[in-house]
């Protein structure tokens, strides 16, 4: 049933209320705390009822798969994790789980961000860790030297986590940035020579997906980052592979696409959602773009 709400942004208790059912035994492995953190076995609680539509979590989630494998949609992309492989969906990133068979082990873990800037914060040494941002690389493989080191961050996280009702997120903290400075090790970096122009697309693709209800202009973004439209464009185009103007494009497509799916918002609502003001040419641009109107686009939705 879709609601007419702007966008659907789960939290914790609302995603297991949603997509494991609020009558299954499964939440009483979930704390009064758990709302901010918690870390458990992936075969104990990935037992969705149903497919999870374009959806957006208030946490940032990281799956480390030992055996099987996992899939899931983020932003454009479907990404598959293998064994000794992490995939980490950053808060706020639109995802999509179709494939709901569990054939898949070992932990997921999910942290508010307000966990990693508390009492032992430093966000200039967040900044390093490009996996927790919308546009970074989402997925890390484990060589196996390492696994023991990330497999025993995880142990002593979810140990703490089971020993008592409410967690030490003090304790809790440390043992996130241990394992995120691990997975930084194996993390892909960008060369010396291209960690500007990573700098800039990574900035731009931030700016525009907070800005895409009013700004779809290079220029515009261009005088955000205080650098030519034409550096811009160089530097996305390096570093992604595509222009400026595609992401703008492209990110309009995947908020109507969401908003298409998760609400009952009309056309003409969609069009101002996204920034169009004339929703004739908005309906236009989509299906120069997709093949098909909005409309028929939800038609589809509604038969699937």
């Amino acid at each position: 049933m879709k609601t007419a709400e702007k966008v659907k942004t789960y939290e914790l208790k609302g995603f297991r209320e949603k997509f494991i059912g609020s009558e299954n035994p499964l939440q009483q492995l979930f704390k009064s705390n758990s709302d901010h953190f918690f870390c458990l076995k992936l075969e104990e609680i990935m037992q969705l009822q149903y497919p999870v539509p374009p959806s957006k979590h208030v946490c940032h989630t990281l799956l480390f798969i030992t055996s099987g494998i996992h899939i899931i949609n983020l932003g454009f992309e479907e990404y598959k994790t293998l064994p000794c492989e992490i995939i980490v969906v950053p808060a706020g990133q639109i995802f999509s789980i179709e494939d709901i068979n569990s054939n898949y082990q070992r932990y997921i873990c999910q942290v508010h961000p307000d966990i990693l800037i508390s009492k032992y914060g430093n966000r200039e040494t967040l900044h390093d860790f490009d996996f927790l941002k919308i546009w970074g690389n989402p997925k890390i493989s484990v060589p196996e030297k390492d696994f023991p080191f990330i497999t025993n961050l995880l142990n002593r996280l979810e140990a703490e986590y089971l020993k008592t009702e409410t967690v030490n997120l003090d304790l809790i903290q440390s043992y996130l940035m241990a394992l995120f400075c691990e997975m930084n090790i194996n993390a892909i970096k960008t060369s010396k020579n291209t960690a500007a122009a990573h700098v800039i697309s990574a900035r731009f693709r931030e700016l525009i997906y907070a800005g895409i209800k009013t700004n779809h202009q290079v220029n515009y973004y261009a005088d955000q980052l205080n650098i030519t439209p034409n550096h811009l464009n160089k530097s996305v185009k390096s570093t992604t592979g595509k222009s400026a103007a595609k992401w703008i494009e492209e990110t309009i497509l995947l908020e109507a696409k969401y908003l298409l799916f998760q609400t009952t918002l009309s056309i003409s609502e969609i069009s101002m959602q996204v920034g169009h003001e004339d929703h004739s040419y908005f309906s236009r641009f989509f299906k120069k773009h997709e093949g098909i109107t909005p409309i028929q686009y939800r038609k589809l939705i509604d038969k699937s």
